[in-house]
């Protein structure tokens, strides 16, 4: 089988990153954004999904930060799926997290789309709450995923945001996955998934 790795490297006057995934990897990251726990959240998608991931960015401000790794891993993403023959496509994954619980679908239909149902507070340990969604969002977009997520129950926000990028993991590993009994087809009626 071909290697499922895609990379993308983006500098531009606000950040300069470098992504790396491998959808057939081990589970291992190597994340360094300058923020904390966007490296932590990074990892359990990384651990979760058994993707290994590499990010290096820099930047003057946490905003464009956030969105342009975002950005650059929803493309390193979808560079390493290719035409996507093969996958399982749909997948969901329903994760608890103390007294937090968390849905999430995904379907890597060509067609980036995300819906985020999560109310938290201002702030998550080092990161602005509303970055969260954000980067749900532009990672869905430029992966061309539709993502459906929500947090069902919770109090902590720490707890609902970890539930939230570990169930983001176990989804897009199970979507990812080779089914054998498709003998590298395309999974879908149209024989092409666009992006």
């Amino acid at each position: 089988m071909t290697p499922r790795i895609g990379s993308i490297v983006r500098n531009t006057s606000e950040t300069s990153i470098k992504i790396e995934i491998d959808l057939d990897g081990r589970g291992q990251w190597d994340t360094r954004t300058g923020i904390r726990f966007l490296d932590h959240m990074i990892s359990h998608v990384a651990k979760h999904g058994v993707f290994d991931i590499k990010v290096a960015s820099n930047g003057p401000d946490q905003h464009h930060v956030v969105e342009d790794v975002a950005i650059c891993l929803g493309q390193a993403f979808n560079k390493a799926l290719g035409e996507k023959r093969g996958i399982v496509r749909m997948a969901h994954a329903v994760v608890p997290m103390d007294e937090a619980l968390v849905l999430v679908a995904v379907d890597i239909g060509g067609r980036g789309y995300a819906r985020i149902e999560a109310t938290l507070g201002d702030k998550v340990e080092d990161l602005s709450s509303d970055l969260v969604r954000h980067f749900l969002e532009s990672f869905a977009i430029e992966g061309r995923f539709n993502l459906h997520a929500k947090v069902l129950e919770g109090i902590n926000d720490h707890h609902k945001v970890e539930a939230l990028f570990k169930a983001l993991g176990r989804a897009l590993g199970a979507a990812t996955r080779i089914d054998e009994r498709l003998a590298g087809q395309i999974p879908s009626t149209k024989d092409v998934i666009e992006g």
